[in-house]
């Protein structure tokens, strides 16, 4: 089984992050193809930002190697809905994937992520998603999602006092980590807590493997059919949707 995980951002050294976690709770024989998005963000921090991350998040899904299923490590969850139109295999965003993980195991949760702004994103995803009965708060550290990987920045302890404050003031009892540039921090974040700490990319991948193995794959009936085809113009001209008419299924992809 080959999963690509796919970070939306420019920054090699979030995506080496991202695929540690996902290779140490991958099962034996599946492939985590890491890929760092070619064009866009150095940090996904906004609306803007996740718009202009829909174009590397397209190309890394549709080069070779063909993957039977994707990861967006993003907590935005940025093109979530446009991936799954291209993609054949599943396609699993980490905030979808951390939301429902965290329901299965307890409750109530609470979401500790970076800035205000991508607190409010977190919390259209938890209406989006249903997820306001299970989701007690969103919490903000005002952490720029780069200073995650500065020793300086004091990131660690500054997320395990707010998933300190999320249990007693919110009485959750797991949390989610918001960010995809956290994805180093459920381990040490547990053992101190004392209570589930989830993060999105490890709960994708394994969500993910058992999908494929389900011989489960994106639906293309409805709104998740292929993208119809037609021109574009302009500097999106190369990104037009294929005439798939005539063209053989592909098994995965």
């Amino acid at each position: 089984m080959k999963i690509k995980v796919i970070n939306p951002n420019t920054t090699a050294s979030m995506t080496a992050t991202i695929a540690a976690a996902a290779r140490a709770v991958a099962a034996p024989g599946t492939e985590i193809v890491p890929i760092t998005s070619r064009c866009g963000a150095v940090s996904i921090e906004g609306h803007y930002d996740e718009a202009m991350s829909i174009v590397g998040l397209v190309e890394a899904i549709n080069e070779d190697p063909v993957a039977d299923a994707y990861v967006i490590a993003c907590f935005g969850d940025p093109g979530l809905l446009a991936a799954r139109e291209i993609a054949t295999g599943p396609v699993l965003g980490i905030a979808e994937a951390a939301m429902h993980a965290a329901s299965f195991i307890a409750t109530g949760f609470s979401i500790v992520t970076t800035l205000e702004r991508t607190r409010i994103i977190a919390e259209h995803l938890v209406r989006n998603y249903g997820m306001e009965h299970h989701c007690r708060r969103v919490r903000a550290t005002d952490i720029p999602v780069l200073e995650l990987e500065a020793p300086e920045s004091n990131s660690r302890k500054l997320i395990l006092a707010e998933c300190e404050r999320a249990i007693v003031e919110d009485g959750s009892g797991a949390i989610v980590l918001g960010c995809a540039g956290m994805a180093d921090l459920n381990a040490y974040l547990e053992d101190k807590l004392g209570v589930p700490v989830i993060d999105g990319v490890t709960a994708a991948v394994k969500f993910a493997e058992a999908l494929v193995s389900l011989g489960l794959r994106t639906s293309k009936r409805g709104d998740l059919a292929y993208p119809l085809h037609k021109p574009y113009k302009g500097t999106l001209s190369a990104y037009a949707p294929p005439d798939r008419s005539h063209a053989p299924r592909r098994k995965h992809g």
